[in-house]
């Protein structure tokens, strides 16, 4: 690991708001509320025993605000002071935290570092101070769904996974973005005992039942397409926000967040494979959180390591991104996969793929890598993008378009 990497002690908040073990859910989500605070660590006397998160605060559909955060707790990793900052970001998007204890050697809390942290310190870096780097088109994934203003909050409860990742764009109805809303709006929403700013008991409602358009934050921070990835970070760092949409004629197209900035360090920051295997390539899958079985996964971990073989032929690869996002607008089970593989030369490959077949999706987009970095591979030095080959379309073609048919026809599964 490069010594120019900052390390948990230069970058961790000290003396971090701590919640005990028997606080009640509303004072943790004032805390989170004033503070801008997505999670909490939680003592019992003075150990650590867990953090609280907006997140497993939002999942416990019906609890009464006097719950006790000890029965919200989940298990967060636990940074070491001397963990460089591409260790810490490996951690941080492995548990799906945005924040996480720095610990001492008996276990000590010494402080809390969070995503934001990390992003806030990449302009600094002398690594992204030489050369461009990628735009955020490159590193960037689509912005998904979407939210009107006009809609309930109710509505983003259906869309949490989503939120756990990145905040949604708000826009009116002529599509054109007019804000954003993410789980600490909703942890607003959630923690509100009045509806419309009033008490209204007799008409019992909840905090759900106001409009997005009332929790929002606006505007939305958004950057032009064929801005860099630094410039991205520089924007969050000084907006203050975890991610920043990209936008086309008034329009959200992609969202770029921390863990896409956090992603392109570690692909900075790892050898490449070895002779042997591909043991060093880091994978990041997303969207599965919550939904997935380990056999799934188990499969997905499989196919991904027989495509990396694959593509260490051509190219060395140091990241894999794959990011799941169901399509409302297709048929009920369709699913978005996206593809990202960054290597040791600094290319960025990029493929997509939307069917109803996860499994296809995983190998027709493994493929689609493995073509692109023979194709760039075979060019000849001096053609072809410095920093990646993005497919010619958004449905670029697997090497075997068949594939999908192939894997129904050996599952048995013959019905359209």
């Amino acid at each position: 690991m490069p010594t120019a990497w900052p390390t948990a002690s230069d970058l961790m908040t000290t003396h971090p708001v701590t919640l005990p073990h028997d606080a009640p859910v509303s004072h943790a989500l004032g805390l989170m509320r004033t503070n801008h605070f997505h999670e909490i660590p939680v003592l019992r006397n003075t150990r650590l025993i867990g953090m609280v998160t907006i997140e497993s605060i939002a999942r416990r559909g019906r609890y009464l605000l006097s719950t006790k955060v000890e029965h919200l707790l989940v298990v967060p990793p636990l940074v070491l002071p001397t963990s460089s900052l591409p260790e810490v970001a490996e951690q941080l998007l492995a548990s799906g935290m945005r924040g996480a204890p720095v610990v001492g050697r008996r276990g000590e809390l010494l402080g809390i570092i969070s995503r934001t942290d990390l992003v806030r310190a990449l302009p600094g870096l002398s690594l992204f101070r030489t050369g461009e780097g990628p735009t955020v088109e490159e590193i960037a994934r689509s912005s998904g769904e979407v939210i009107r203003e006009d809609a309930e909050c109710r509505n983003l409860m259906a869309q949490l996974r989503l939120l756990e990742e990145h905040p949604l764009p708000v826009v009116d109805r002529k599509g054109r973005v007019v804000g954003a809303v993410g789980l600490a709006d909703l942890g607003e929403a959630l923690g509100r005992p009045v509806h419309g700013g009033k008490r209204d008991a007799r008409a019992k409602r909840t905090g759900l039942e106001v409009l997005v358009g009332s929790i929002m934050h606006s505007p939305a921070v958004t950057v032009p397409l064929g801005a860099s990835a630094i410039e991205a970070a520089r924007v969050m760092a000084r907006e203050k926000v975890s991610s920043v949409f990209v936008v086309e004629q008034g329009r959200p197209t992609r969202v770029v967040g921390q863990a896409d900035l956090l992603s392109l360090v570690i692909s900075r920051a790892r050898p490449g494979p070895s002779r042997e295997g591909v043991e060093n390539v880091y994978v990041e899958i997303t969207g599965l959180r919550g939904t997935a079985d380990p056999g799934l996964l188990a499969e997905i971990d499989g196919g991904v390591a027989k495509g990396l073989r694959r593509i260490a032929r051509y190219v060395q690869p140091t990241l894999l991104t794959l990011h799941f996002s169901p399509q409302g607008t297709h048929r009920t089970n369709d699913l978005t996969v996206e593809a990202r593989l960054f290597t040791e030369q600094g290319r960025i490959f990029y493929a997509t793929h939307t069917g109803w077949n996860l499994m296809a999706g995983v190998a027709g987009l493994l493929e689609d890598l493995a073509a692109q970095a023979r194709r760039a591979s075979e060019a000849p030095r001096g053609k072809g993008r410095r920093r990646g080959l993005l497919p010619e379309s958004e449905d670029a073609a697997s090497e075997d378009p068949d594939l999908e048919a192939k894997i129904r026809a050996a599952s048995g599964d013959d019905e359209p």
